[in-house]
């Protein structure tokens, strides 16, 4: 009885409602201390800040994963930071971070209990927010791995939209001297870009595949594509990093359609936040951002809003004063490009969505229990991410 209990509490079924209903009536209510044995199973975490039950919605977020940063976070087995929004027997990834290939099957998409027949055989499109590694390093699993798993059965080419490139280098933070640049003739390649040198990278195992397995080549599998922004605001990287905009729909099939806005991430530039519209409802992807008057914008009313958070008492612990200038870049990074627990909460409430779910949870290590913070300042649902939740968006 304490699994079904503990299993009801985290689907947001009130503990008291659960005990009147097993044990019947007011009884119940004076019964609970007998069933005490059952309460260091069910966590303030999981009762507040679970999430409710898909129970076959046919819009639904799914977290594969939701570790924040490139740290492998010991004591956690987050997976790196990436979602998908399933509609029907379709889905769309958002971010591909460590392990999301591995995920996708977890989280049983598409023929997920082939061994090589699925389940990337129902992935539409990718969506990539910006170009940090613990966003994008297993996009190339995806490509590659991706011909024995069922990316050679998509009915159309996957589409791999980010951002474009960023057309200069960053602003050096601190004294000179600068370092030498990677790849100075083109250091900033965008996703288009970045697709077509993956391919590059990987000709070996492509061209293996197909002249001895008879795979496809990439050009029939997938194709990058920079998210088409107004030049206005794409002038300047090193200026104003967050430029004021409204949200610009650019991608639509017969299931979805896909608008954008910048956020801030600075010195990162372009960086994507996502909303999804279905016929259902709606999810926003905020990507990695400080608070964003333009993300606001683009989830106003949302169902769904998928945020960012970072813990600015861990920023602290690690990197304590005095700081030197490495020291210190990193912390204003860490403070002014995410977002700190005690700003999500507010930022939910002016965006008037109805769930707010934690993901790319900085550290990806601290006890859940902290997360519910959060909460403070936003009046609605409150759920703290973990891996291979599914949240239902409109009725079955």
């Amino acid at each position: 009885m304490c699994d079904a209990i503990t299993q009801a509490v985290r689907h947001g079924v009130p503990r008291r409602t659960l005990l009147k209903a097993a044990l019947g009536g007011a009884g119940a209510v004076a019964a609970g201390p007998a069933l005490a044995g059952c309460a260091p199973d069910v966590t303030p975490a999981a009762a507040s800040g679970a999430p409710p039950p898909a129970d076959g919605a046919r819009t639904q977020l799914v977290l594969l994963g939701t570790a924040g940063g490139p740290p492998a976070w010991p004591g956690s087995d987050r997976a790196g930071i990436a979602s998908a929004v399933v509609m029907g027997d379709r889905y769309y990834v958002v971010d591909g971070g460590a392990g999301v290939l591995h995920q996708v099957r977890k989280a049983r998409l598409g023929n997920w209990q082939s061994d090589t027949e699925g389940p990337l055989d129902a992935l539409r499109a990718i969506f990539l927010t910006h170009l940090h590694s613990d966003h994008v390093v297993d996009v190339n699993n995806i490509m590659t791995a991706g011909l024995y798993n069922g990316l050679h059965r998509v009915d159309r080419k996957v589409q791999i939209w980010g951002p474009g490139n960023r057309g200069a280098l960053p602003p050096l933070f601190g004294a000179p001297p600068a370092p030498e640049p990677v790849v100075p003739e083109n250091p900033t390649p965008g996703t288009r870009e970045m697709v077509d040198l993956l391919v590059r990278a990987f000709a070996t195992d492509f061209n293996d595949r197909a002249f001895d397995n008879r795979k496809p080549v990439p050009a029939q599998l997938f194709e990058g594509l920079d998210v088409p922004l107004p030049a206005q605001v794409l002038a300047d990287p090193n200026g104003t990093p967050h430029p004021r905009m409204s949200p610009i729909p650019f991608y639509e099939d017969d299931r979805v359609r896909v608008s954008v806005t910048l956020v801030q991430h600075a010195p990162v530039f372009p960086a994507l936040a996502f909303r999804f519209d279905t016929d259902d409802g709606s999810i926003v992807f905020s990507g990695d951002t400080g608070p964003s008057e333009n993300l606001i914008e683009l989830a106003q009313g949302t169902d769904v809003l998928v945020h960012e958070v970072i813990a600015r008492e861990w920023v602290e612990s690690l990197l304590p004063q005095p700081r030197n200038d490495a020291q210190e870049g990193l912390f204003q990074h860490l403070i002014n490009a995410h977002t700190v627990i005690e700003d999500v909460g507010p930022i939910a409430e002016r965006a008037q969505a109805k769930t707010l779910v934690l993901s790319h949870l900085v550290p990806g290590n601290w006890p859940e229990e902290k997360w519910q913070a959060a909460q403070n300042g936003f009046s609605g649902t409150l759920v703290v991410g973990r891996d291979l939740d599914r949240i239902g968006v409109g009725s079955e």
